[in-house]
């Protein structure tokens, strides 16, 4: 019998469940699952962990779903790498008291395996109801496997646990006895619809006003491309920085995508209601003169200074009111703006310049800087109390070069797509292509990381949908991109290339390291254009200003 009665859902906009497991919890959801056809549009996902996370990532850029319901390690596993909710199935008391009976028929002593944490309330059963029974606990695979093999060794014949539990006692010879009752996946199911139609009703009530396309954050968690270690310690960061209205502080060299995750962590927060309904306003310090960077950031009045617009400005904090300021290169903002933006987040309200009356805003505040904070702190280039209140939570992007088994996925990523936009279909073996061309994409330093290599693929983009026979070999590639072989730093390490063992047999790129050219002297090579110049480094306008002044050569 169901613990309550789900509401009715609007015909047309059924919520979409998807459930996950690889053990003999899949048979119950299926079963479970014909009671709620009627209810929401279910789908079965058999993968469990990281292979679970990357399919549900994947989808979640293109398709909708509203909850996944897991159990067990599972879940806990799902839970925080997966912006969508996660609904945990859990094994009731009773469930528990049954599981027992059950193992009680196979043996006298009972082993009970848990993840992480134990249950006392089993052992308070058992002291009262003379039943043995050795409680275990786990967090890998592994060591639930070990687990398993001690309490065998111990003389134990039946094992009580989760799905991956069960499957590991029976694959050790011995009895294990399924914990999860249909009770309980149904509750899971209610569970899942409840927090479907809360928040169905939650988006009818901020359907309006709407935010303007200009206001919205267009990236999320699933643009944050990249399978490496370093790439999914990332990923996790921004689901639970998600779950905060503390400040952000993103450091990173250029090119990281330091906005793309401000984004991401906009739109995966609850607060923004997935970022539909919630401005996201990024302004780069850096890139605007200080005496209109003030009436940017905190709007002005009618007559505030010479040019003032008429009836006054409405700023940059009021503008993301309820939702995301994102302050990009905010060690570039002058310290006197310093003194007004800390004033803004302690006090919670703005002043517009030339104004008196304090306007309340409600802002979660990410900024970013590719530079040392703390040095200009020690410097005194950056007020210390303000880069505290900046940095409550910390988030560092790996540059490309720290993470060279994205490299190739990535470049094949952006190539397909920057062909797509110019109406180009993908040669079928580009991916076999581009690996033949890795000794040479990875043995580059990528000084303007993805955004570098995205400006990359997109000039050979072109120059293939041009020559439409054109193979995508080394010398191909280095012709179109000569950076590539113009300064290439020492040989990868050996466990770079082990990814692409197989295309050992490739054409080798250019050997030995070169020094790099200064931005002086690549700006002197196109003739003083700075589009150029960036645009071939793969940096904006405005870090090519400001490297340029780093060199003392403007």
């Amino acid at each position: 019998m169901r613990h309550s009665t789900p509401l009715p859902f609007d015909p047309a906009d059924k919520p979409v469940i998807w459930t996950v497991s690889v053990s003999r919890l899949s048979e119950l959801f299926r079963d479970i699952t014909l009671e709620y056809d009627a209810l929401a549009d279910i789908e079965p996902i058999n993968l469990g962990f990281d292979e679970a996370a990357r399919h549900i990532r994947e989808r979640l850029a293109t398709e909708r779903c509203d909850a996944v319901i897991a159990a067990g390690s599972n879940a806990a596993y799902l839970k925080g790498r997966l912006s969508v909710p996660v609904v945990i199935a859990k094994a009731s008391g009773f469930d528990f008291m049954q599981a027992l009976a059950r193992a009680r028929k196979v043996s006298d002593r009972i082993g009970v395996i848990t993840y992480q944490e134990d249950m006392p309330a089993l052992a308070e059963f058992a002291a009262t109801f003379g039943v043995p029974i050795e409680q275990r606990t786990y967090a890998t695979e592994e060591d639930a496997r070990a687990q398993i093999n001690e309490l065998k060794a111990s003389g134990i014949k039946a094992i009580v646990g989760a799905g991956l539990i069960t499957d590991l006692a029976e694959e050790a010879g011995l009895t294990g006895v399924f914990v999860y009752s249909a009770a309980s996946i149904r509750q899971a199911f209610d569970d899942a619809l409840e927090m479907a139609r809360l928040a169905q009703l939650e988006t009818g009530r901020n359907r309006r006003p709407v935010v303007a396309d200009t206001l919205r954050a267009k990236h999320g968690l699933a643009d944050l491309r990249g399978e490496s270690d370093a790439m999914e310690r990332v990923r996790q960061a921004v689901v639970l920085y998600a779950k905060s209205p503390a400040t952000v502080l993103i450091q990173g060299e250029t090119g990281c995508g330091k906005e793309l995750v401000a984004q991401a962590i906009h739109r995966e927060s609850p607060r923004t209601l997935g970022g539909a309904n919630r401005p996201f306003v990024a302004v780069n310090c850096g890139a605007i003169a200080e005496s209109l960077l003030e009436s940017e950031l905190f709007g002005h009045e009618e007559g505030a200074f010479t040019g003032a617009r008429r009836g006054g400005h409405a700023g940059l904090f009021e503008a993301a009111n309820r939702g995301t300021l994102f302050l990009d290169e905010i060690g570039e903002m002058p310290l006197a703006l310093q003194t007004r933006l800390l004033r803004v987040l302690e006090e919670r309200e703005v002043v517009r310049v030339g104004g008196t009356r304090p306007i309340p805003v409600n802002v979660r505040i990410i900024s970013a800087t590719h530079c040392d904070l703390e040095a200009r702190v020690r410097e005194g280039r950056f007020r210390a109390d303000l880069f505290y209140r900046l940095a409550v939570l910390r988030l560092a992007l790996p540059p490309l070069r720290e993470r060279p088994s994205d490299i190739l996925p990535l470049a094949e990523w952006s190539l397909r797509t920057a062909l797509a936009s110019l109406g180009v279909r993908a040669h079928p073996n580009l991916a076999a292509e581009l690996a033949a061309c890795a000794p040479l994409l990875l043995r580059y330093d990528w000084p303007g990381n993805v955004r570098e290599l995205r400006n990359l693929t997109e000039r050979l983009a072109l120059f293939l949908a041009a020559e439409p026979l054109q193979a995508l070999t080394p010398n191909f590639v280095a012709g179109v991109a000569p950076e590539l072989t113009a300064a290439l730093p020492a040989p990868a390490p050996a466990r770079h290339l082990a990814a692409v063992a197989a295309t050992a047999d490739a054409p080798a790129a250019r050997q030995g390291p070169a020094p790099r050219e200064s931005v002086s002297a690549v700006l002197a090579r196109f003739g003083g254009r700075r589009d150029a110049a960036a645009d071939y480094l793969g940096i904006s306008r405005t870090t090519l200003w400001r490297r340029l002044r780093e060199e003392g050569s403007v």
